[in-house]
């Protein structure tokens, strides 16, 4: 918020231009598609308004020494060296910043360098078709009447940026400053679509864990790394505008400016303490969830182990049975060898003898196995 005006994503800082007013300068063209690489937009601005719109680097340094005053926002998509080369030969800008603009995979951070500041922010975008979270990084280069702005991703939309503050002059007219706190607020509100997709994530991943999904966990994992990865983009940033409203005061920011800062703190630490939730309710699912998983498999064991105990009873009672067969078989076996000295085969009661000495074994091994439970 800029003195009590909401920076509206349809809009505006501040006053919008009537139906029969026009803006001053040259008006502004469609901002172009990004290119494979190299520079997206070049403007140059006095007093807030467009006065020139250079096709180059060179005419844009051109532009800047013709006109005292004048401020230059240059705009570019994953450039090459001799681009990053030109820029910082022109403007003096340090060795180390420019070796990270090159290099890119930073981490969030504001460090200055004399009178240049030099930013990395990380903007995200929610995918919903892959419910993923894509992470691209931003590098800032604001000094005295300039602004390069080296996108490697393809969020934030910094060409939506660029329109609504050319609607609005006053604040465009206060300087690379504006430029950058305009970026801030679309790179945090660009944070909200994600954490509802993450939100809706987390509600599904719920969802599956109580109806027992076997991929839960994987999925679980995943939505992890992206909320840690989303702390790492938008938690830095918290330090970042706390430096700058630490300093507002010893480079004359203009106070509008300080309570839009303000603003922007406001709705990063909404999404930093949501994002800060997810974490914790993502490792509490995945206690639960594991809890769930340990269930299911002594479910599973003491269900193998009933069946395992079913089996062996069962087992039992055709072992007892086949044992209790196999004696009138063996003496039947033994008597039907045919031998001729046989002492019970010329007896006169042998077979008598061998009919109870079957019945008896069978009814021995009955008992003993009907006394052991196993029959």
């Amino acid at each position: 918020m800029v003195g009590g005006r909401r920076f509206r994503p349809g809009g505006g800082f501040g006053r919008q231009l009537d139906e029969h007013e026009t803006p001053v300068g040259v008006p502004p063209p469609p901002a172009p598609a990004p290119p494979a690489g190299g520079m997206v937009e070049s403007a140059v601005y006095i007093r807030g308004h467009r006065f020139a719109s250079p096709s180059g680097l060179a005419e844009t340094y051109r532009c800047l020494q013709e006109r005292d005053g004048a401020m230059a926002w240059i705009g570019l998509y994953r450039p090459d060296i001799d681009q990053i080369t030109s820029l910082a030969r022109e403007f003096r800008l340090h060795d180390l910043a420019v070796e990270d603009a090159i290099n890119a995979h930073q981490r969030p951070k504001l460090e200055r360098y004399g009178e240049t500041l030099f930013v990395v922010l990380r903007a995200a975008r929610y995918d919903d078709l892959r419910e993923e979270v894509e992470f691209s990084e931003l590098h800032l280069f604001i000094g005295p009447g300039f602004v390069v702005t080296v996108r490697h991703g393809e969020a934030p939309d910094l060409a939506a940026v660029r329109r609504r503050l050319e609607t609005d002059a006053p604040m465009l007219a206060q300087g690379p400053e504006a430029v950058l706190y305009a970026i801030l607020d679309q790179v945090v509100d660009g944070y909200a679509p994600v954490v509802a997709g993450l939100e809706n994530d987390i509600d599904e991943i719920e969802t599956q864990v109580f109806g027992g999904d076997p991929n839960a966990s994987r999925r679980i994992y995943g939505l992890s790394r992206e909320v840690i990865e989303f702390q790492r983009a938008a938690r830095p940033l918290l330090t970042m505008l706390d430096a700058l409203a630490a300093g507002a005061g010893s480079y004359g920011t203009d106070e509008e400016l300080r309570r839009y800062l303000r603003d922007v703190t406001d709705h990063l630490t909404q999404v930093v303490e949501r994002v800060d939730g997810f974490r914790h309710l993502l490792q509490n699912i995945l206690t639960v969830n594991a809890t769930l998983v340990s269930q299911q498999q002594n479910e599973e064991m003491r269900s193998l182990t009933a069946a395992s105990y079913a089996q062996n009873e069962e087992l039992k009672k055709v072992s007892s049975w086949a044992a209790i067969l196999f004696a009138p078989t063996l003496i039947g076996t033994v008597y039907g060898m045919n031998f001729v000295h046989m002492p019970e085969l010329n007896w006169r009661f042998g077979y008598l003898f061998a009919l109870l000495l079957m019945l008896l074994v069978c009814g021995t091994l009955y008992l003993v196995f009907k006394r052991r439970g196993w029959l």
